[in-house]
């Protein structure tokens, strides 16, 4: 009801997929070494932007990683993550996947309410989401990830102390939580505008925000990213990578990639997808990005995180006038307690984290 990620529930082309996801690797072998002093390593694998559990087995993430290994230097300590739902993570499935060289799980748990889960229209229980990271823990998976929700127009704060306090006896290293966020052409916008559901209440998003700060605290999770929390050490190597403007590659159809230049992105169509790379092309738009654009980004980027934006990186790729501009407009967020300047690190406040991007937008050159 509320995703308007691309996705595809049919089937129906499944191996003509795979097959051209592994031609577009093979055609894609020398992106990273194409970058100029870009360490090529790849440091993390990402089956992601929707849910891969729905159709990738055992076989399948093996093909590819197995093309992925035979077409890039990869890290022995690489991270490989999975975007799950609860209900897709038998006993069998997390076996098989564990043993593929999946080492990482990201869950889209979203609630341990059955009333939220209804409200969302997820598929799977509580009871589903409890077992399945029981389940993956006892399998071996050392690295899980957890996907909440606040601010759901049927939760209110005891629901949501009830989910972090569920968290609190599960084994998992790595929370991400999101205020749930109304997107064009999705059911809930659509009963929004008929009136059928109410709207997000700003006041429950900022009450239950800072209670999950707190709980995060108390718990030893760094809060290392607005929507992020970990144990020590526990970094998304892959968010992590994005954020820190480093160079990605996406496969497969709707998938994004970055150069440091130039932004590229996959057709959406699957037919379209299998057609192009079968006579050879790989179906992608090109945006070439100024220097406006990657200072923009980086900011974007940068002060999402416990990193921030530096001013030696500023002076360094995008000169003087544009350091100039995000000081001269730094200088006003610092003034309201906004943002902090320590040692040339520029880092949002824990006031200014709910109104992160109301606070980059104004540091944007348009």
């Amino acid at each position: 009801h509320y995703c308007d990620f691309h996705f595809s529930t049919s089937l129906k082309n499944k191996d003509a997929l795979l097959n051209a996801i592994k031609k577009e690797i093979n055609f894609q072998n020398t992106f990273f070494s194409d970058i100029d002093d870009n360490d090529s390593l790849i440091q993390s694998i990402y089956f992601g932007g929707g849910t891969p559990s729905l159709a990738l087995d055992k076989k399948e993430l093996t093909e590819i990683l197995q093309t992925i290994r035979d077409n890039f230097n990869v890290a022995n300590d690489i991270e490989i993550t999975l975007e799950a739902n609860p209900d897709d993570l038998s006993t069998n499935y997390l076996t098989g996947i564990f043993e593929a060289g999946v080492n990482r799980l990201s869950v889209g748990i979203q609630s341990f309410d059955d009333k939220d889960l209804a409200f969302l229209n997820r598929s799977h229980t509580s009871n589903q989401a409890l077992n399945c990271i029981k389940e993956s823990s006892a399998i071996g998976f050392n690295d899980i990830s957890v996907d909440l929700i606040y601010g759901i127009q049927t939760s209110n704060i005891d629901t949501w102390k009830n989910n972090l306090s569920i968290l609190s006896d599960l084994y998992f290293n790595h929370l991400s939580c999101y205020s749930l966020t109304i997107e064009e052409k999705t059911v809930l916008h659509k009963w929004i505008k008929e009136g059928k559901v109410n709207d997000t209440n700003d006041e429950k998003i900022l009450e239950q925000f800072n209670y999950l700060v707190d709980w995060a605290n108390q718990n030893k999770y760094e809060h290392y990213e607005i929507s992020n929390f970990c144990k020590e050490g526990a970094y998304s190597k892959h968010n992590t990578s994005y954020w820190k403007n480093n160079p990605y590659l996406g496969i497969g159809p709707s998938a994004h990639s970055y150069n440091l230049k130039d932004r590229y992105w996959n057709v959406k169509n699957n037919n379209v997808y299998i057609k192009q790379l079968a006579e050879g092309i790989i179906p992608s738009e090109k945006e070439i990005l100024t220097d406006e654009n990657k200072y923009n980004e980086y900011v974007m980027t940068g002060l999402r995180t416990k990193w921030g934006v530096s001013l030696k990186k500023l002076e360094k790729d995008y000169g003087s006038k544009i350091t100039t501009h995000f000081l001269s407009s730094a200088e006003k967020l610092i003034q309201q307690g906004l943002i902090i300047d320590k040692d040339g690190i520029y880092t949002i406040t824990p006031n200014g984290k709910l109104i992160s991007d109301k606070i980059i937008t104004s540091l944007f050159i348009a």
